[in-house]
Order: structure tokens, then C-alpha cells, then sequence
């Protein structure tokens, strides 16, 4: 779990919105992707998110 002062002052590196924690990762609802946190570390990595939504055959 990631410090909550810590996920207030982060942003998607692709829309540069706030992101909300979720489990292991940090949500972009504007980018529809999520982040991974890796040891405590968040990879705000674009290229390294998962793509989130119902159009991409998740359920």
C-alpha cells in the first residue's frame, strides 16, 4: 500500500489526471489503463499499464 499523501501527488504520465489506488495498482479512469506497483514502487509506465474496460473483452 502506497502512502495516500504520496498517490494524492501523482498523476497519468498520458493525461496528467490523479489516480486512485486499487490493490496493486494505480487506476488512470481517464486513460483507462492501470499501473503497476511493484515492491511498494509505482511503474508509471505507459507501456508497462494494463489497459482496463469492457470493450477490450474484460469482464
Amino acid at each position: 500500500m502506497i502512502d495516500p499523501e504520496l498517490v494524492a501527488l501523482l498523476v497519468c504520465p498520458l493525461t496528467r489526471t490523479q489516480l486512485r489506488q486499487e490493490g496493486e495498482e494505480l487506476v488512470s479512469d481517464e486513460a483507462g489503463l492501470a499501473y503497476p506497483i511493484r515492491e511498494g514502487v509505482p511503474v508509471l509506465l505507459v507501456e508497462e499499464a494494463r489497459r482496463m474496460g469492457k470493450d477490450l473483452g474484460q469482464s
